[in-house]
């Protein structure tokens, strides 16, 4: 085995044509598409009863650890057009000490900061732009908390593509430097993200670009799909019971819910899923509402605001497919206050030493709320996503200082 082979052996490919999310209506594969006629996601579609008959466990266990491991399940048919920068297999940390002091649950982090360009977009983008070199696509654009216009200008400029960004106004400075640093041309916009995803859109019949919004293409559900397939493997092909997800729009909770439906179809898991929790901050809370009142879909949440930037996304193209995920599952949507996610955030970092985006710190938030409430136990074993690395997010200062020059008082330490 050789530490590229997922990258450069031709693997058979299984898409058969991809289906409205809300319709069922079927499209050609292999052609350039955003949404559906009745302008809702498109999701691809795969022969499974040949990925069951293609692909093992054990054939699997003798690949190296990316997320290309999994080339039968993914959208991409040949090696040439995969866009590669090193997406690793993301770890599985625990959390024992803050586990034994609420009570004895498993608490596991799945650590999405260390793929490349440090969060969990790269696994969609990396998949979208991949897909954009093999439809022949010049040019992509997007709106962005962030995270994802960092992917996208990453992964498209290694491979050519022009890229424009478009991010809010009070965007992390971090995020909007790595955006322009990585080849792409980046604005901030006056406005939430759903404002600079209106500028994308009437931008594409303009500019010429291709819309490569949340769940406005097909394939970035995709990649973050692999967020499940990996997780199932790194549990021998078992699922945790619960998974806290910090959801804006969605694109990955959507995706593993896909994911481990179509493991159970190539008979690499059973029956069971894990109950589906959409984190969400009180200052935009979209979801919860939703799923509080009974509804389908979600309105826009007016005035969003939130120290965790990335789930601020007032409104989701995919809010459906978020509430079905959820409630399939038996799980629930759950809203946060922020004070809760930076006093998580620190208790998670001075306890364990694990240092979380406030995304990330969000769902233990979550969970600790959850606990408490009664809507998980403590048996059961619970998955929270980090989706970035901390160092992205500013950091409390510190000011303690020591004169060299002067006598030291060994005493204080």
């Amino acid at each position: 085995m050789h530490d590229n082979d997922n990258l450069t052996i031709e693997r058979p490919t299984f898409v058969t044509h991809l289906e409205c999310a809300m319709e069922g209506d079927h499209y050609a594969a292999d052609q350039v598409h955003n949404l559906s006629k009745a302008g809702k996601p498109l999701l691809v579609r795969y022969d499974l009863a040949g990925v069951k008959k293609a692909l093992t466990k054990d054939a699997l266990a003798q690949r190296p650890g990316d997320m290309w491991r999994y080339r039968e399940l993914l959208p991409v048919r040949k090696c040439e057009d995969i866009v590669s920068l090193g997406e690793v297999t993301t770890p599985l940390i625990r959390l024992p000490k803050l586990g034994a002091r609420l009570g004895g649950g498993e608490i596991i982090v799945k650590d999405e900061g260390r793929l490349p360009t440090g969060s969990f977009k790269a696994r969609g983008l990396v998949m979208a732009v991949s897909m954009g070199k093999a439809l022949g696509i010049k040019h992509m654009a997007m709106p962005t908390n962030g995270n994802a216009g960092a992917a996208l200008a990453a992964y498209a400029t290694s491979c050519g593509i022009k890229t424009t960004i478009f991010c809010p106004a009070d965007t992390p400075e971090v995020n909007v430097s790595e955006i322009e640093l990585q080849g792409a041309t980046v604005y901030r916009v006056n406005g939430y993200i759903d404002d600079c995803g209106k500028i994308v859109g009437e931008g594409k019949a303009k500019v010429g670009w291709f819309d490569t919004s949340t769940l406005k293409e097909p394939y970035r559900i995709e990649g973050k799909k692999t967020m499940g397939l990996e997780l199932a493997e790194q549990l021998g092909w078992d699922v945790p019971d619960v998974i806290f997800y910090p959801t804006g729009g969605g694109t990955g909770l959507i995706g593993m819910w896909k994911a481990f439906d179509e493991l159970e179809k190539i008979g690499f898991i059973g029956s069971k899923r894990p109950r589906m929790v959409a984190v969400q901050a009180s200052g935009c809370a979209p979801m919860v509402r939703a799923y509080e009142a009974g509804t389908e879909h979600a309105t826009r949440w007016e005035d969003a605001h939130t120290i965790a930037s990335g789930i601020r996304v007032p409104q989701a193209i995919g809010d459906f497919l978020i509430l079905r995920a959820v409630r399939e599952s038996k799980g629930f949507a759950i809203a946060v206050d922020d004070d809760k996610i930076s006093s998580a955030l620190n208790e998670v970092a001075r306890e364990e030493g694990l240092l979380l985006c406030p995304e990330g710190a969000a769902t233990y938030a979550a969970y600790k709320q959850s606990l408490a409430d009664g809507r998980v136990s403590k048996t059961d074993r619970v998955m929270l996503f980090n989706c970035a690395t901390g160092l992205k997010y500013p950091l409390p200062p510190v000011t303690r200082t020591l004169d060299r020059h002067k006598p030291i008082d060994y005493a204080q330490f």
